[in-house]
């Protein structure tokens, strides 16, 4: 019998699809590739596929899920499945360098960004970038992963030379402008099925680590999870949202085959809009969906349930 087959490395993210799954009584399987084979000799399963592999799964233990998981995906597309966010999904999800040349190419704004390896070279990048303030962050990151605010190249320096320096796990660390939003707001727009889906307004004056999922960690600093973080909800669904980056991002996520995704964007005073984030793990956050009636989970659940008939 079909099934849909749900390939990732982090349960507390997939549990609120199973059981939008099980609500609708759709046949699943999950794959969790922190460990496993690739029997290339076999044929896959007959079914729908869809990838949920994270960027960010080394820090949960799973160093080489993502690796393992375009592995699988090569295999699936040479025998012809079906596939929700294949391999070429995947290669967007963990490099925010092709993230950016992609959106560039598509004629999308992103802000200035310059990448290094190598700390000295990180040094180079930021005095080559020209601008302060910056941010530094990770090419395969997730979760806002090495996401840092510097005023000063001397800042970035003893941020560099203190025990406090994350090292990327690819090694490489981009420098890129800081686009101040006057409303210490972000946009993140869902899309599944390649349409769009609803967006949400996200507070960042607590911080940038800006993972939606209600499994966050209560501990990390910037989790939007925590009731103590903040007093407003730092994600608030915006009602019929209208502009014509929407297109765009469709136009976009049809050419780079990619079927679910949140991208998010920033306006600074200007109201110029900077795209710098396609997370293709999407994640929902249930108390901004229950406010406003729309379910991620469940619209996407709807959609494999589609994909499988």
């Amino acid at each position: 019998m079909p099934s849909i087959y749900i390939i990732h490395e982090n349960q507390e993210w997939t549990r609120h699809l199973t059981n939008r799954l099980e609500e609708l009584k759709l046949p699943y399987e999950e794959w969790h590739l922190h460990e496993g084979l690739i029997d290339l000799t076999a044929e896959p399963p007959v079914g729908v596929f869809y990838n949920r592999m994270s960027a960010s799964s080394h820090t949960r233990g799973h160093r080489y899920a993502p690796e393992m998981a375009g592995g699988v995906l090569d295999w699936l597309e040479q025998h012809n499945r079906t596939i929700v966010n294949g391999s070429k999904a995947l290669s967007f999800e963990i490099s925010k360098i092709r993230q950016y040349t992609a959106l560039t190419k598509a004629g999308i704004k992103t802000p200035a960004t310059v990448a290094a390896t190598g700390r000295e070279n990180i040094i180079e990048a930021a005095k080559r970038l020209g601008k302060t303030p910056f941010i530094t962050k990770h090419n395969r990151a997730g979760k806002g992963l090495g996401v840092q605010l510097f005023q000063s190249i001397e800042a970035l320096e003893s941020y560099l030379n203190s025990p406090a320096f994350m090292e990327p796990i690819d090694g490489i660390t981009l420098i890129q402008e800081y686009i101040q939003s006057p409303e210490s707001t972000i946009t993140r727009a869902e899309f599944i099925g390649g349409q769009f889906f609803y967006a949400v307004n996200v507070d960042t004056s607590t911080g940038f680590e800006l993972c939606p999922a209600d499994a966050c960690q209560i501990n990390d600093l910037y989790c939007p999870t925590s009731e103590e973080a903040v007093e407003k909800p730092q994600f608030d669904m915006i009602e019929d949202f209208h502009h014509p980056i929407i297109s765009q991002y469709e136009a976009f996520l049809k050419e780079a085959q990619i079927d679910v995704a949140g991208i998010e964007f920033i306006r600074d005073a200007s109201g110029t809009i900077y795209t710098y984030d396609i997370n293709t793990n999407t994640n929902y956050h249930s108390e901004a969906e229950s406010r406003a009636g729309k379910y991620g989970m469940l619209e996407l659940a709807k959609y494999l349930g589609k994909q499988l008939g």
